[in-house]
């Protein structure tokens, strides 16, 4: 006999199990729909969100301005009756011309590799294209914000490279923390964790049961609380320990279709604020 019960103020669940029966689900069937699971998250957040929407602008958008600004070709740009505002917005949408259909095709390879190979009686895991479609647009607004970020460091100094390095070093504290606090507020001054955010929120969308069946990993084995991801030494099912580190809770408190918008709005914001500076500067810059 096993009784479940839920504390509706935090979220917690607590379970009573008899410890003379075996009321473990099928651990092969749990492994697989975890690590699945664990293997879109894991991808989305640290391969899209982080390494390439933080690396790919690093690169492209740093010199986007300033290599015409030291080589002398911005001269003739803006020798013509058009405003550097309109200067900087113009090589934002040609950075973005080549970022965006890159991203899009990467997730819609990775998106059909793990529909067809993941866990199922199914012949494609249709429902999975929903978390594929928000770690898509996490990424997107995430590069559009880390260039204009990037791009308005490059204008402000010749080696503004220097200056982004120690903002990837944060965002990638901050993306470590989001997979173990997402209810920091220092996240709240990132844009990493606003760009996760959405992928949670996919991820609950179309897997309602994430919360349940994360924890189901943890107590249906009879856990150990000091065992852990990387060093093991409870009864977890199979699978429960990276799905645990990939999967987070929503960490602003609303429903998954909130927090989607709101994290959207709040990187469409940011982005916006840095062309907004960085056009500024690029207008006082002196053109030699």
């Amino acid at each position: 006999m096993c009784i479940l019960f839920c504390e509706s103020n935090s979220g917690t669940y607590f379970v009573y199990a008899d410890p003379n029966v075996d009321e473990d689900p099928d651990e092969d069937r749990y492994g697989k729909e975890a690590q699945h699971r664990a293997f879109i998250l894991g991808i989305g957040k640290l391969g899209f969100v982080f390494l390439l929407s933080i690396f790919i602008p690093l690169f492209l958008a740093t010199g986007l301005i300033r290599e015409e600004m030291t080589s002398g070709t911005m001269q003739y740009m803006t020798a013509k009756p058009i405003a550097r505002g309109e200067i900087f917005l113009y090589r934002m949408l040609g950075y973005l011309a080549i970022v965006w259909p890159y991203l899009l095709v990467v997730c819609a390879l990775l998106a059909l590799v793990s529909g067809f190979m993941g866990p199922g009686d199914q012949f494609f895991r249709f429902a999975d294209l929903g978390v594929w479609f928000s770690i898509l647009i996490a990424a997107l607004l995430a590069t559009l914000v880390y260039g204009m970020l990037f791009a308005f460091l490059g204008v402000l100094w010749k080696y503004g490279i220097i200056l982004a390095l120690p903002i990837a070093a944060w965002e990638l504290g901050m993306a470590l923390l989001s997979m173990s606090v997402p209810e920091s507020s220092f996240l709240r001054m990132s844009i990493v964790g606003w760009s996760m955010s959405i992928i949670d929120s996919g991820a609950y969308i179309v897997w309602p049961d994430m919360a349940m069946f994360t924890e189901a990993g943890s107590w249906a084995g009879g856990s150990n609380p000091d065992g852990s991801f990387f060093f093991g030494g409870g009864n977890e099912l199979p699978g429960y320990g990276a799905l645990e580190w990939a999967q987070s809770d929503l960490g602003l408190g609303m429903g998954p279709y909130a927090t989607t918008v709101v994290s959207m709005i709040v990187l469409l914001f940011q982005a916006t604020f840095f062309w907004f500076i960085g056009q500024l500067i690029f207008k006082s810059k002196e053109i030699v």
